[in-house]
């Protein structure tokens, strides 16, 4: 499988001056092949191919006055900008063909975007310098932040400028089937919660950090700093940068909260099992910050990954399956309950259960994994027993047994 990994850069004055000049050429490209073929489109003419686009676009507006500049950055940066322009329009119309998720048709970058990126495959002769340093084609030499050592040769590197003003090299490397790690016993449903970030079938409950929560305050008066600039100015560009900083922060830190608990589940479990939650739909309510804060999307998508990557089980049961309602002890649905019932009792065997346990297992069992309700705090109480079955009678009855 293909992975990706990111490194932090560190641009000189003059090699900043370059990337810009790399982002802003990639950008014009890939403006004027999504121009052409608008134009084409509204004209009633065929879709113009890549290569036409290429030779047009890229190897003959370098011989123009208006567009002579395209030679100063390197040529598989613009070929790269075709590149996703031709997926941006593949995507959009397996939309349209019901192969993926609907999404809109390309739309043309401005120079005022905040995040800007441009890729280098092979064919750009960039390396990775015995001073560990990442010499690209008509930038240089840039210091590179290592945090890990590479598995395999990177295929490519996409150099990335967020928003927060910081840049990233993003390395796509090739892995193996050593990364499978030994076989272990437990398996694991996660009932994932706003309350509880998650919760886990053997009883374990992890608490949300609340990241956005948390940081409100500062966010809020670096918000209330920006809205008091004025438009256009160069105070109001760098009170951006500070709001974006104090959002990168945040980003950042339940990112990392995601990979450390990811990592952990899937080193500790062999199958690992979760509920397929209707993310857009509770964004759409007055839990939306809480929904958007807790990251349960991004997390889940950890978890499928790592488990591919290291010979784990990964199940998604569907997002109908009664999970709260079912007694973990008996099996029988009780039928739904409001929020605020965080410990139910059923009233066909009489257990006590807590909510969020009681559906960390049941989501197990949904996946059909090795689990039992012994780790969901079942607490039995007594029950009276039905006449028929118990008491003495006041005369005595005939011995049925031989």
């Amino acid at each position: 499988m293909q992975l990706r990994y990111s490194f932090r850069l560190y641009p000189s004055v003059g090699q900043r001056t370059a990337l810009a000049r790399a982002f802003g050429c990639a950008r014009v490209v890939y403006n004027d092949a999504l121009r052409a073929r608008e134009t084409a489109r509204s004209e009633g003419l065929p879709f113009p191919k890549t290569a036409d686009l290429s030779k047009q676009l890229i190897t003959q507006a370098k011989n123009t006055p208006e567009r002579s500049w395209l030679g100063e950055v390197s040529a598989v940066v613009l070929q790269q900008s075709l590149c996703d322009l031709d997926a941006a329009y593949r995507n959009f119309f397996n939309g349209l063909k019901g192969k993926r998720p609907r999404m809109g048709a390309p739309r043309y970058k401005s120079r005022k975007d905040t995040r800007q990126a441009v890729r280098f495959t092979a064919n750009a002769r960039w390396s990775i310098t015995p001073g560990r340093k990442l010499r690209l084609p008509k930038i240089g030499d840039l210091k590179v932040k290592w945090s890990r050592t590479l598995h395999s040769t990177p295929s490519t590197v996409t150099v990335v400028k967020d928003s927060a003003g910081r840049y990233f090299a993003s390395f796509v490397v090739e892995t193996g089937p050593c990364e499978v790690l030994p076989t272990a016993t437990p398996e694991v449903g996660i009932d994932l919660g706003l309350g509880h970030f998650a919760v886990l079938s053997d009883g374990t409950k992890i608490d949300s950090p609340r990241f956005l929560r948390r940081a409100e305050k500062r966010l809020k008066k670096a918000q209330r700093a920006l809205s008091r600039k004025e438009k256009g100015s160069r105070n109001r560009d760098k009170a951006r940068i500070l709001v974006a900083r104090a959002h990168a922060r945040v980003a950042d830190a339940r990112r990392e909260f995601h990979h450390r608990l990811s990592t952990q589940l899937i080193r500790e479990n062999q199958a690992v099992a979760v509920e397929d939650l209707a993310v857009k739909g509770l964004a759409r309510t007055r839990l939306a910050k809480s929904v958007h804060d807790a990251g349960w999307s991004a997390f889940v998508g950890m978890l499928e990954y790592k488990a591919a990557r290291y010979g784990r089980t990964f199940v998604k049961i569907g997002r109908f399956e009664p999970t709260s309602q079912v007694c973990s002890a008996c099996g029988v649905q009780d039928g739904p309950k409001p929020l605020h019932v965080r410990v139910w009792t059923c009233r066909a065997c009489g257990a006590v259960l807590d909510r969020d346990i009681n559906a960390a297992v049941n989501v197990a069992k949904a996946a059909g994994l090795a689990v039992t309700a012994c780790g969901a705090r079942v607490r039995p109480r007594p029950v009276p027993a039905p006449r028929s079955e118990a008491g003495t009678h006041p005369t005595p009855q005939p011995s049925t047994a031989r």
